[in-house]
């Protein structure tokens, strides 16, 4: 008996019993799927950062706000997280301004509520998929494992019709149990290292959004005293 074919990858596969096979099609299938997410997450995430960083330097260049929100209202489709951000506030404020039983405060807790709405929505956006990687991320290694420990019972139940048990006789067997546990580790390791890395990163916007929720509002409250 050739050892070295018998424990060669593709072999492995082919011969492993159903129920492994079963896990290890599952995990490959979650691992694409994760790969596919991975990749979309983070130019999704890239694109917020460059549109945000691009609005900041819009908005803290001492521009018109009318101009910036025309351009934010004819541009939509091009639009960051932030700039819709601001739309959503600034489209408040014209609105709240021009009703004048209403007093300065009211007005601006309007246009705070606006904004936080639409910073939820696209906060909400950012993370979407993101629980999808922490689940294959946690859940994979013991999918895997159980496929290992199947396989193993697998191959320690067919000794029971071996004369005599050697290495040659269970090796291919707990061999190809093992796959199942490397395929589950395969997916599992980019899940998390992405999860954490876009978490992080989704936190880093989250947090310059706020600070512009408040910094915009003072700026409005001060156009209306």
């Amino acid at each position: 008996m050739n050892i070295t074919q018998d424990l060669s990858i593709i072999e492995l596969v082919a011969n492993a019993s159903l129920v492994v096979k079963l896990v290890m099609g599952l995990l490959t299938f979650v691992s694409v799927m994760s790969w596919y997410w991975i990749f979309r997450k983070w130019f999704a995430i890239r694109d917020a950062r460059n549109k945000t960083e691009k609005f900041e330097r819009d908005f803290w260049s001492g521009g018109d706000l009318g101009t910036l929100y025309q351009s934010a209202v004819t541009e939509r489709h091009q639009t960051g997280a932030l700039e819709r951000v601001f739309e959503a506030g600034f489209r408040e404020f014209t609105k709240l301004r021009g009703q004048k039983s209403l007093d300065p405060a009211t007005v601006i807790n309007g246009v705070r509520r606006a904004m936080r709405a639409t910073f939820q929505r696209e906060i909400d956006d950012l993370e979407s998929h993101l629980a999808f990687l922490a689940s294959v991320g946690s859940v994979s290694p013991y999918v895997g494992l159980f496929g290992t420990v199947w396989g193993i019972m697998h191959a320690f139940r067919g000794l029971a019709n071996v004369s005599s048990a050697t290495l040659a006789a269970v090796a291919p067997g707990i061999a190809e149990a093992l796959v199942a546990t490397a395929i589950g580790l395969f997916a599992a390791i980019p899940a998390v290292v992405a999860y954490n890395r876009y978490a992080h990163d989704v936190d880093r916007l989250a947090v310059r959004f706020e600070s512009f929720i408040e910094e915009f509002s003072n700026i409005l409250q001060r156009q209306i005293k």
